[in-house]
Formats: C-alpha cells, structure tokens, sequence
C-alpha cells in the first residue's frame, strides 16, 4: 500500500477525481476576471463608405487603443443563467490627422443570460456530481483493498513455486542416488543396460524439472518484490500463518453492506440519472427554443478621465432569442425518441446487472465459508 506503483495510480487516480469534484463546486462560486488590450496599436488604411453617395474611400488610420475589463460572473443553478458585473475602461489615442485622446467608462454594467426551456446542465450536474465524488472514494478504498489482494497472490504463489522448488531438488537427489545405485547394481548384473538407461533417464528429466522450478521460483520472488517495491536482488523469507480464523458469513449481511458501502449501487444511481439527464437535454433541445439577455450599466465619455465620470448616461438592453424549426423531417422527434429507448436499455442492463450482483455474492459467500473446511483437510 506504501511503495506498489498500484497504490500510487489508485491515490492519483483519487486525487484527479477529487479536483475535478473541486471544480465542479467552484463553478457554482463568483468568479472574479481580469482581462486588458494594451497597447494595441494600429496604422493602416481602412475603407469608409460615403452615407450618401455611397462612394467608398479610404483613409489614414493612426491610432493606439488600450481597454481593461474587470467583471464578476456567477453562474445560477437553479435556472441555468449566468449572471455578471463588470467595469471597464477604454482609452483611445488618435494621431492623424488631429492628435486627440478619448476616454470610454464604463463603471458599473449588469447583465444576465438565461436559456427559457433550455437543458440546464447545473440541474443535472448538482445530482451527480456530489454522487461522483462519494463513488470516488469508494473506488479508492475498493482499489486499495484490490491491492492487498495482489499482493497476497503474489505471497502465496512465491510461497507455492518455493515448496515446488524444494521438493524438485528432493526429487532430484532421491533420483541421483538411485542412479549411482543402479550403476553399482548394473556392475553387478542385477540389473540390465535398459533398466539403468531408464533410471537415468529419470533422473535426467527430474534435473530439468528442478531447472523448470527454479526459473519459475526467481520469477515468483521478482514479481512479488516488484509488486511491494523491493529490488530484483532482494531475499525474502516469508513467515507462513497457519492459523486460520472461525468466521462465517451472512448472506444477507453482506448482501446490504454490498448494497450500502461499495461503489456497485452508487454506480447504478448515477446511470439511472444519468439516463434521465440525456432524456430531458434531447427533450429540451426539440421544438422552439428561446433565450433571454437583459442589460443595465452606466457609461460616459470624454476627453478628459476625470470628466468621463461626470455626466454617466444610462443604458438598457433586453431581449429574447427565438429559434423555431419549421421543417426537421422528424430529427428533433428522433432524437427524443432514440435517448428513450437507450434509457430503457441502460435501465434493462442495470436491473440485470442488479440481478447477477446478488447471485456472484452468494457463490462468493459459499465459497468463503467453505474455505476453513478445505484448509483443514
């Protein structure tokens, strides 16, 4: 859990998805910006287009522009709108072909946006957002807890290929002695040439068992200290338990735990909304569809920046954006249509996969209580 590559991809796994619920909640706060155009300066010919001949003639333009922006936006949940306060200052240095500054404020300017009818994905994202969070951590501690089940794998099958490996180089020498037997037995005659032949033969093939053992022993002991962050030349000596703890579960105690503490019924919440989510945004998207903008500030002018701020004139803005499809052939319906059948599908799937959960838990419950019985026998 400390020094396994395992460990460290599971916590930055976990901390990716803790800043991504970090900016979730942040996108909910004001934001305050700053934003400037200095030094923009520009000497060029531009076309201007005469009001009443409509002849077009083009003039010297020799001027710098320098603006600041400093605005406030808050994003409104309950609705989907984005409401924002800003102050901003421009300056403009003309050149040619009289030499004059002008100064635009703009000291206070509300405005606020909002979708009628719209999708409002804050809706949405308030239900799950929190949800993901929450199936984050439990992920965590369900990886972490895998970890610890990797590592005792790797235990256990080093502890198996060295048991191996023993009784090969027992089997081995059992063998060499009963050659070097044979071979006194077959300078006797008791024995004939393809009795001796046999028996070195088996031997032969217990010597390259032993080399097979000891292959998969160096390979075992490698991948189990690389696993818990021990270098390659490293020798373990692992110190077996024998003692096997009395404990039997409950079906339906691990049944609810499951249900409550992992991260499987929290993921069928999130699908379930999620569903939900793809049907009211294909839903929110058919038909007319209209947004609404509306705008009061104060605003003034000059060539002189103490008197741009004596005489600010008021201005207001408002107005609704509609757009009406008149002929889709049945794409919008379409739409709709195709988000609820996939509902439907995800819902069917999560109901099944609901189903097979409870019965891997009970084969896994009846498997668990069995295992005292086979480590006694």
């Amino acid at each position: 859990q400390e020094h396994s590559i395992a460990a460290m991809s599971n916590r930055n796994t976990f901390a990716s998805r803790y800043w991504s619920y970090r900016s979730f909640k942040a996108e909910l706060l004001p934001s305050l910006n700053l934003s400037a155009d200095l030094v923009q300066f520009d000497r060029s010919l531009v076309a201007l287009q005469d009001a009443q001949s409509g002849a077009i003639y083009y003039r010297n333009n020799y001027n710098m522009n320098n603006s600041a922006r400093l605005f406030v936006s808050q994003n409104v949940p309950w609705t989907g709108g984005t409401l924002s306060l800003t102050t901003s200052m421009r300056r403009l240095d003309q050149y040619s072909p009289n030499r004059n500054t002008t100064y635009v404020a703009s000291p206070v300017n509300l405005s606020y946006t909002q979708s009628l009818w719209g999708y409002n994905r804050f809706k949405w994202s308030r239900k799950t957002e929190p949800k993901n969070y929450e199936l984050a951590k439990r992920q965590y501690i369900e990886s972490m807890e895998q970890v610890n089940q990797t590592a005792v794998s790797y235990f256990w099958n080093y502890v198996s290929t060295k048991e191996d490996y023993e009784r090969a180089v027992k089997t081995f020498e059992d063998s060499k002695r009963l050659f070097e037997a044979a071979q006194t037995r077959f300078a006797m005659g008791t024995i004939t040439r393809d009795q001796l032949m046999q028996i070195e033969s088996s031997m032969l093939m217990d010597s390259l068992s032993l080399s097979t053992r000891k292959v998969n022993l160096r390979t075992s002991l490698n991948r189990l200290c690389s696993y818990i962050g021990y270098t390659e030349d490293t020798e373990l000596n692992l110190i077996i338990d024998y003692n096997i703890p009395d404990i039997t579960l409950d079906y339906d105690d691990v049944l609810e735990r499951a249900l409550q503490n992992s991260s499987f019924s929290l993921n069928q919440e999130i699908s379930y909304i999620q569903t939900e989510s793809s049907v009211a945004q294909a839903k929110a998207n058919r038909g007319l569809s209209a947004s609404i903008r509306a705008n009061f500030g104060l605003s003034g002018s000059g060539d002189d920046l103490n008197r741009t701020f004596v005489q600010l004139q008021e201005s207001e803005q408002i107005g609704v954006s509609l757009s009406i499809p008149i002929v889709d052939w049945g794409l919008a319906r379409g739409r709709v249509r195709m988000a609820e059948a996939q509902a439907l599908t995800t819902r069917n799937q999560l109901e099944q996969s609901m189903i097979d959960k409870r019965q891997n838990l009970l084969t896994q419950v009846m498997q668990f209580n069995n295992q005292r019985s086979q480590c006694e026998i």
